[in-house]
């Protein structure tokens, strides 16, 4: 294999595992190296491990993870699931469906039941969509997210009717008004225990140990609409499964999910309330994913097999095409750095970085969740993101930074020139490819070091790369994916 090949290989491998995970360290590069593309992402798609937590020491060291009844205890838990996880894609997976069927603790008033959903994503994240659909329409959280407690057979509330079509399948434009009550009246009686109590307990906003904590997702059979409904041009006495198995058998659905795995792992879109109005970016990239959805019916892993195995995902223009979300750039720089262990306050200090970039965990801005995209940066997100950045692979003390530096070594040399210190840091972080101006600061950076020697004096060397990471990260191309 020529060197040339080695390269594009080591880049397009990067590029996986940046766009199925949250980037690689330089030890995980090489084993997925060793493995080979089609059996890294067999891996990624078929993850055997459990992610089990260590409970006993996060109650320990945190108790207020123990009930996660306040938002930025939820947030840092799940932070650390994501930085330790073994099962990066299906951690992406828990992202993706969190920024599309948006729910927030905030509402709520307590996050227990948002954790539960994210662990409701874990288990069906990746399977059929129509399956999905039906549990997040059972979700305690969803339900009294969008107020289906309040979905009677005698006065229909419309919420869910309306976004499981507008913003968690379809789109704006394949379905009209009609649809909407129809689609209420099915999910009529799909309530949680004891709604009508936890209303007055809401209202109270006493926040009880054991209070919020057990929502659970009751059928009313009483309570629901048994009458002939007409959906999306069917007519039937449905229910919430039927409406389900109506609304996923429809191509717009197939079309409106392709478009969302397109806009999360290949290239970004348009913010989506324009996609009524825009086509997609890559037309024939949707078809493929379609073809996909519809071939293994609607099985989700499905479609990100043909997603990650395609040509327009390794092409070379879907590369850093899409800026990070301040979730990935936070828990790859975490990883990256390693040192993550308890008690470490790391996590909590990483949710609030994620919150102050835009993207609270747990926290939506609304029932549409994050747009994505350009939306992601303005000046005061791009502050905090350098900072956080800078923060965490600015100390060699850290494991994976020690890491990072060994291996800038092996790779440059004993005696590294300004120019090869930059490029071994480049390619250690990436590999990246930025700007000549960039480079050109980078390399009189170096320079203004002195000499860098990891055999004459390896702390001064040591330090010097640090630095240089820590300027790196600082780039515009560190903050893409």
């Amino acid at each position: 294999m020529t060197t040339v090949q080695s390269r594009q290989d080591t880049k397009l491998m990067a590029h996986l595992l940046r766009r199925a995970g949250f980037g690689a360290t330089p030890d995980e590069l090489d084993r997925a190296m060793s493995l080979g593309y089609e059996a890294t992402l067999d891996e990624l798609l078929e993850p055997t491990s459990t992610d089990e937590l260590p409970n006993d020491l996060i109650r320990r060291y945190h108790v207020d993870q123990s009930d996660l009844r306040s938002g930025p205890a939820a947030a840092a838990l799940w932070v650390y699931r994501m930085v330790k996880t073994e099962s990066p894609l299906r951690e992406k997976m828990c992202l993706l469906w969190h920024r599309i069927f948006a729910t927030g603790a905030t509402k709520l008033i307590q996050a227990r039941v948002v954790t539960s959903q994210i662990d409701m994503f874990r288990q069906h994240g990746m399977g059929r969509f129509d399956n999905l659909l039906i549990e997040l329409s059972r979700d305690p959280a969803m339900i009294m997210w969008l107020d289906n407690q309040d979905n009677h057979a005698a006065s229909i509330n419309e919420n869910y009717g309306r976004e499981i079509l507008e913003l968690f399948s379809m789109g704006v434009g394949n379905y009209t008004e009609d649809d909407i009550k129809e689609c209420a009246r099915a999910f009529t009686g799909w309530s949680v225990v004891n709604p009508d109590y936890m209303s007055i307990k809401m209202r109270n906003n006493t926040a009880r140990p054991y209070g919020y904590i057990s929502w659970q997702f009751e059928y009313n059979d009483d309570d629901h609409d048994h009458g002939e409904k007409t959906l999306l041009g069917e007519t039937g006495e449905f229910n919430g499964e039927d409406a389900v198995a109506i609304i996923c058998k429809q191509e717009a659905t197939a079309r409106f999910i392709a478009r969302h795995l397109y806009h999360f792992f290949v290239a970004d879109e348009l913010p989506v309330p324009q996609w009524p109005h825009t086509p997609p970016r890559d037309p024939e990239a949707i078809d493929t994913l379609v073809q996909a959805y519809f071939d293994s019916g609607y099985s989700l892993k499905a479609m990100l097999r043909a997603l990650f195995t395609s040509d327009f995902f390794k092409a070379e223009a879907s590369q850093f095409a899409r800026i990070k979300s301040p979730a990935e750039m936070v828990i790859g720089t975490l990883r990256l750095a390693g040192g993550v262990e308890l008690p470490s306050q790391d996590t909590y200090a990483a949710a609030a970085a994620c919150s102050n970039m835009g993207q609270g965990l747990l926290a939506p801005p609304s029932v549409e969740g994050w747009q994505g995209g350009s939306e992601w940066i303005n000046t005061g997100a791009y502050v905090q993101r350098v900072n956080f950045a800078s923060k965490m692979l600015n100390d060699p003390g850290r494991p994976g930074v020690k890491a990072v530096i060994d291996r800038v070594a092996q790779s440059a040399g004993e005696e590294p020139t300004p120019e090869g210190l930059v490029d071994a840091c480049l390619d250690v972080l990436g590999p990246l490819e930025v700007l000549d101006s960039t480079h050109a600061g980078l390399v009189d950076f170096a320079a203004s070091q002195g000499h860098a020697s990891f055999d004459g004096d390896p702390e001064a060397a040591s330090r010097t790369v640090a630095a240089l990471i820590s300027i790196i990260v600082a780039t515009q191309e560190y903050q893409m994916a």
